[in-house]
């Protein structure tokens, strides 16, 4: 999957959980679009549990990058979380913790 795709594969992998480690990876490396296309996977539940947290985590991380989109949903995700789940969201990030962001973790 070339990094220009990420987004366009989303809609084809709407519960397919395999597709999203290729993006995963990449988001992981920095790429910015796939730093996006995660948030928007774990925003949306596409092949992975919804983790509003972790959306919150791989968009700030986008945004950080200059992704002007990203700013846009992360607003967006942030209205729709809990306390617990922004306060989650925010030790994520304090810690960079990518070792704790796991794609089937459950709320």
């Amino acid at each position: 999957m070339s990094s220009s795709n990420y987004l366009k594969d989303l809609v084809l992998f709407r519960n397919d959980p395999s597709k999203v480690a290729p993006i995963r990876a990449a988001a992981e490396r920095g790429e910015v679009n796939a730093q996006y296309a995660m948030g928007l996977i774990c925003a949306e539940g596409r092949g992975v549990a919804i983790d509003l947290a972790a959306a919150h985590y791989w968009l700030s991380l986008a945004v950080d990058q200059g992704d002007r989109d990203a700013v846009r949903l992360r607003q967006i995700v942030g209205c729709q979380m809990s306390e617990e789940e922004y306060a989650a969201a925010l030790r994520l990030r304090a810690g960079g913790a990518l070792s704790l962001l796991s794609s089937d973790r459950q709320h």
